[in-house]
């Protein structure tokens, strides 16, 4: 989905993921288009999907489907046109697909993409952009509601993908509390809320193959009560909508930082304005990415 290049190329992700529709697509696609704008890069605002679920695949399955899709779009995407990015459940590998089978066509383009390994072309610090962006963002706006810094605040994550495992990591940097992280099968919070969890440790687990909830350095608690955590500053970094009306009723932050993309409903967004809980909009919280990624390209 293309959605408009005044400002230049499209710019946009490519997510792989089992519920992704054309409308989450046109959705996101226009929400580029403001995110490129908010962050003054120049570009335009695209998005891509694929309805498949990549855990029920191998990577060869997954490496054909990506070269099937640059076989099909290689018309209308290009360095100069529309360059396609990681998004949920895509990372370098599959761009590193997208550009060399782009190049079969085009001959050697390492624009066409961003979000590419480093060795191939890509960016030092990409990979944690999104993450970084949200936290500096984060930090900016307790700064701006003369709420203090990120030291000893309290941080909830849903979400523990590249973006909220970096995202944790970095709060925990500096010096916040990530009091408790969840992602799609499990949550764990800590029972130290001064100290919060171990973030390098809690990151090594799961990079190990454990389960989020098995982690030994906290207690397991269901998934589905991490956004009435009890904390300054709640990140929703996994999907879409999540934040509806009854959920925004149950949350028990000072703020809403946006690291998904529209996680928060229309109905749950009036909720948290009548509540008084600021919600940092996505096109700046997770602008990060697309900054490095311009740099890349």
């Amino acid at each position: 989905m293309q959605h408009d290049d005044s400002r230049g190329p499209f710019k946009g992700g490519l997510r792989y993921h089992p519920a992704v529709d054309l409308d989450d697509v046109r959705s996101l696609a226009s929400l580029m288009t403001w995110k490129t704008a908010v962050m003054d890069i120049p570009f335009g605002g695209a998005k891509g999907g694929i309805t498949l679920d990549p855990a029920k695949l191998s990577e060869r399955e997954l490496e054909r489907v990506t070269r099937k899709l640059v076989q099909a779009i290689k018309d209308v995407i290009g360095p100069h046109v529309d360059i396609p990015a990681p998004d949920m459940n895509t990372g370098p590998r599959e761009m590193a697909w997208i550009m060399d089978e782009y190049g079969k066509y085009a001959g050697f383009a390492p624009g066409i993409v961003t979000g590419k390994p480093v060795h191939l072309h890509g960016s030092l610090g990409r990979e944690a952009a999104t993450g970084r962006g949200t936290v500096i963002a984060a930090r900016e706006l307790l700064r701006a509601a003369g709420a203090g810094e990120l030291a000893g605040k309290a941080v909830a994550i849903q979400g523990f993908g590249n973006v909220g495992a970096w995202a944790a990591e970095l709060f925990a940097e500096a010096g916040a509390a990530v009091v408790a992280v969840s992602d799609a099968f499990g949550a764990v919070r800590s029972e130290d809320g001064a100290r919060g969890l171990d973030v390098p440790a809690l990151r090594a687990h799961v990079a190990a193959g454990g389960a989020l909830a098995a982690f030994s350095g906290g207690t397991a608690f269901p998934p589905g009560e991490i956004l009435a955590t009890r904390c300054d500053v709640l990140v929703p970094a996994a999907i879409g909508g999540v934040l509806g009306e009854a959920e925004a009723e149950r949350v028990d932050a000072r703020f809403v930082v946006e690291a998904a993309n529209a996680p928060t409903t229309p109905g749950g967004d009036a909720v948290l304005r009548a509540r008084g809980i600021p919600v940092l909009p996505d096109i700046l919280t997770n602008g990060g990415g697309v900054t490095v990624s311009f740099f890349e390209w």
